[in-house]
Order: C-alpha cells, then structure tokens, then sequence
C-alpha cells in the first residue's frame, strides 16, 4: 500500500458518532497534513465514494461506499451477528455494559456494544476507537497480537488521558506481560474517571488476536468478588465469540 493511499484512507478514521462531518481545516488539523493536502485525498476519497460533501456546508461526510462495504463484510464474514447476542447476553449477567473492539489500520474500533440498564452506567459509542496502551480491550488485544501488529502499535504514542493512564513504554510492556499471562486485562481509571474495565481477546484463524470482548463498569461499584464473577464470563463469551467465529483459543 503506498503512502497516499494510507493518508487517504487513514482520514475516514477522524469520522465518528460524535463528528459524523469534518471541514477541511479540522480535517488537516486532525490528521497532521496540510490543507492542500487533505484536500486532494478528500477528493480521492470522494471520487471513490468513500466520502460526500456536504453541499450546503461543504463538509465531509462518510459516503455510499462506505455502507456497502460495510454490508458486504458483514453478509459475508457476519461478525456483528454472531457478537451482538453473545454481547446482550454478557450484560444481562453481568448487569454492566458490555462491547466488542476489532483491530482495523492500527487502532480497535468499537463494532457492537450493549449498555446496562442501570441508572449509573457506563456509555459507550458504536463507532468508538479505543487507545491500545489505556484501555482493557486495547491491553487484552496486544497482549495476544502478531509480533507484526503488537510492533506497528508499539510505535504510537502513549497519550495521557488520566492520573492513571499508562505513559511509559516498560509500564506497557509489563502490563502485556500481565495479560499474556493472567488472559485478560484490567484497568482501572486509565482512559476514563471512575471507569473500571475487563477484557479478554478474540482469536483469528492463526490464533493471534483479532479484538476483544470488554465489560465496563463504574468503578465504585467493583469489589473482588464481582470483578472475578465478571472476568470468569466475560473469559467464557469471548472463547465462545471466537469458536463461533471458526477459530480456536490456543492452549
């Protein structure tokens, strides 16, 4: 893939629930390019339908392309009809929210999600994309990636979104190493206040991980029990995501 092509493509990622439309400086702003820039990939991006102007506006949008594309993945690798259950199922148990994260162009992108029906509860958006070294999903999906992938992501920086996010590099590593070795994730207050998050892989067919299946919950709500009672499910849906899915959990 050639560096144009990852640009153009790296900006549909600025797209989100919270900013469905994007103007050409934010764009640039957001992406770290120049405006001329930023403007001719939008405008390849637009030829391709992968994105649409806003006429009246003149901002950018997620174009038609984009849905089909989206279709097609799905009615043929049906991966938020076999989560979506699983994930209803995980908060109806648990009675917290529950979402599943896939790896896509070095980041995991929230695809389905299941709020509890608790008053206090966390939120969660279906377009989201979750930092790798600040998140439970992020953590528990390194910890089990390529060398290929867990290398690319090792790259990024380490943003500080909290007192207790993860900014250093050996903090990282020795949290993946808890991981890999516990076979699931825990963080506590990392990416948001007064969020507690558990998260365990899901597996493709070279048995690297693919994603991951998360609960999340406030954290005052979290004593030792719960987050064992929880961890022992979540472990049991995410095994059962990723059989469904036709692959194996290794050994």
């Amino acid at each position: 893939m050639t560096i144009a092509v990852k640009r153009a493509l790296s900006l549909l990622d600025l797209f989100s629930e919270s900013a469905p439309e994007i103007g050409l400086s934010d764009a640039a702003r957001l992406s770290g390019h120049d405006k001329a820039t930023v403007h001719r990939l939008l405008n390849t991006l637009r030829e391709a339908g992968l994105v649409e102007q806003n006429a009246a506006s003149k901002l950018y949008r997620l174009g038609p392309a984009v849905l089909h594309l989206a279709r097609m993945r799905e009615a043929t690798f049906p991966v938020i009809a076999v989560v979506q259950p699983l994930l209803d199922q995980l908060a109806e148990t648990t009675g917290e929210t529950t979402h599943c994260s896939l790896y896509t162009n070095n980041a995991l992108a929230v695809i389905a999600t299941r709020e509890s029906k608790k008053a206090n509860r966390v939120s969660m958006r279906g377009s989201e994309t979750l930092p790798f070294h600040a998140t439970a999903s992020g953590l528990a999906f390194l910890a089990f990636a390529s060398s290929e992938v867990l290398g690319k992501a090792l790259e990024l920086p380490l943003t500080r979104f909290t007192e207790d996010t993860i900014t250093s590099q050996q903090a990282l590593l020795q949290a993946l190493q808890t991981a890999r070795r516990d076979g699931f994730a825990c963080v506590e207050k990392s990416f948001e206040g007064d969020v507690y998050g558990i998260a365990a892989p899901i597996f493709g067919p070279d048995r690297t991980a693919i994603g991951a299946i998360a609960v999340a919950t406030p954290c005052h709500r979290m004593t030792p029990e719960i987050t064992a009672q929880i961890t022992a499910e979540l472990r049991t849906v995410a095994a059962e995501v990723t059989r469904r899915l036709g692959n194996s959990v290794p050994v």
